[in-house]
């Protein structure tokens, strides 16, 4: 429906978009049947609205707690063409990051990791899993799958700060030479969106990749999830 030119999803947009803007960062927004009551909508209605500002990293939905605007005081803003880890990008603008949650475990490897790794099907392999936190919050949560001769975890119980990619380099063996990312928008599964304080089925980026040593081995089989917000990625391409 229009009225003055105007439709009802776009009015609901901006009057919604204030209220997210004059709310201060960390706060709660009312709860839902309030906000639905406040802006003249259905409940259906408003959550499909509020689902746009999720994706675009300016609130976040906290399962039995409710709706919490986030207003990033930066985001961290980088090509793609070069491999930087979130520590390296985060130093570059001044935002404080830091390690959450580490799980770190050995496993034999399923078909998609010996896949991926060009190893043999159970071949003992170390999955690190961990999330990354800025300004108080869960901002993404990395997962890589490694032979389990590439780092000893002793590596991981002293020093480790979050990013393999770190760790391996400033080591400096094996030697990398490239890295091969798949990217795509995924829903939050139960354990993800647990681990970074969303619903599941919310919307997050996802980088799927394979890190290659100058041998021509993968020796990291990497996810990354990145909540909207905090991170924009973009290409430079050549024209012609």
């Amino acid at each position: 429906m229009v009225k003055n030119g105007i439709s009802i999803s776009q009015r609901l947009h901006e009057a919604l978009g204030k209220i997210i803007s004059d709310t201060p960062p960390g706060q709660r927004l009312l709860t839902e049947p309030v906000l639905a009551k406040q802006l003249s909508v259905s409940r259906a209605t408003l959550r499909e609205a509020m689902r746009t500002f999720e994706t675009q990293g300016l609130i976040y939905r906290h399962q039995g707690s409710g709706t919490f605007v986030i207003h990033p005081s930066q985001v961290i803003d980088t090509g793609l063409e070069v491999l930087e880890s979130i520590e390296t990008l985060s130093k570059r603008i001044g935002l404080v990051v830091s390690m959450g949650e580490l799980h770190i475990h050995h496993t034999p490897a399923n078909e998609e990791y010996s896949k991926a790794l060009s190893i043999q099907l159970n071949q003992p392999i170390l999955v690190v899993s961990r999330v990354i936190q800025a300004e108080g919050r869960p901002v993404a949560y990395l997962m890589d799958v490694l032979p389990e001769d590439i780092v000893p975890l002793e590596e991981l119980q002293s020093g480790f700060t979050g990013s393999m990619l770190d760790l391996l380099m400033n080591r400096g063996t094996p030697a990398l030479v490239s890295s091969r990312c798949e990217i795509n928008a995924v829903q939050a599964t139960s354990d993800i969106s647990k681990a970074l304080l969303i619903q599941r089925g919310d919307v997050l980026l996802r980088f799927v990749g394979y890190l290659n040593s100058t041998n021509g081995h993968v020796v990291d089989y990497s996810y990354s999830y990145f909540l909207p917000g905090y991170f924009n990625f973009h290409v430079i391409r050549r024209v012609g």
